[in-house]
């Protein structure tokens, strides 16, 4: 994919005044984690507009089109540009589909204009709902203590949160917990959307390792997960009840809970280990 030019910051200074509730008062200068509207087209059409974190954006326009069904792989994008809109209001993501691939998104009938995150805004049926295909890759199996390295290593590559404290992120690890790739956003799904665009960039086998995220693990969540492929996902809070579901439905392992020191398996326990190392 080219390269933009546009130089664009994922934090941005903020002057302010930290207290103590003992009354202790002084001035500081903190990173504010920069939110900015960026409307995704896919050429000439506007398709949704998501609050995101402006960087790593050619890898969220290939993952958010990607899961959203607008493609069926990485070869099926042709480009993606990112312009700063005219007024000045946020970002443009210009996405140029192979040709059979616009034919098909034209001839879908949904609007998300306005979408924040939340799955299934601009549907207008149940039976719209998303679902993702029948994963053809073996279950994978997971160690806690691959977790837990995962985990250990998440907290590390999290560069833009330890700035700002307000970022979400997306890890992509080996069957071993080794992390090969995070991408950070202040919306967990838009973290897990950059992820997985670059994930198909690098043509990455979704049988090879598991997701790790930051985030509470909703139906959209393990839907994502499960569009890439990948059999297996950790999440620092908890799942919902439709996530679950899901999870079960695609035959995810969807670990949830993981925290100090432990965690707790919501579906796929026959494929996780627990046996200390020694």
């Amino acid at each position: 994919m080219p390269q933009n030019d546009l130089k664009l910051r994922p934090s941005e200074p903020v002057a302010v005044e930290r207290f103590t509730f003992a009354g202790a008062r002084n001035d500081e200068v903190r990173a504010a984690a920069v939110e900015t509207p960026v409307n995704i087209v896919y050429a000439p059409i506007p398709f949704a507009v998501m609050m995101c974190s402006p960087q790593d954006l050619e890898d969220f326009a290939i993952g958010f089109s990607f899961t959203e069904g607008i493609i069926d792989s990485i070869d099926d994008i042709r480009s993606v540009v990112v312009e700063e809109d005219s007024e000045r209001r946020g970002l443009r993501l210009v996405v140029s589909l192979a040709s059979d691939k616009m034919q098909r998104h034209l001839a879908r009938a949904r609007n998300i204009s306005g979408r924040t995150g939340c799955g299934v805004c601009g549907i207008d049926d149940l039976s719209a709902m998303p679902c993702a295909r029948a994963l053809v890759s073996p279950p994978f199996m997971l160690g806690a203590q691959s977790i837990s390295r995962a985990l250990d290593e998440l907290v590390s590559r999290q560069t833009l949160n330890a700035q700002t404290g307000a970022t979400h992120a997306a890890g992509w690890c080996t069957s071993a917990g080794e992390v090969l790739a995070v991408r950070e956003d202040v919306g967990r799904h838009n973290a897990l959307d950059k992820l997985i665009g670059r994930l198909l960039q690098d043509r990455v086998d979704p049988a090879s390792g598991f997701f790790v995220i930051t985030s509470r693990c909703s139906f959209e969540m393990l839907e994502k997960v499960a569009a890439f492929g990948a059999r297996a996902v950790v999440a620092i809070s908890a799942p919902t009840s439709l996530a679950i579901e899901r999870a079960r439905l695609h035959g995810v392992t969807l670990v949830a809970l993981a925290r100090n020191g432990g965690a707790v398996v919501f579906n796929g326990s026959e494929y996780l280990s627990v046996r200390a190392s020694i």
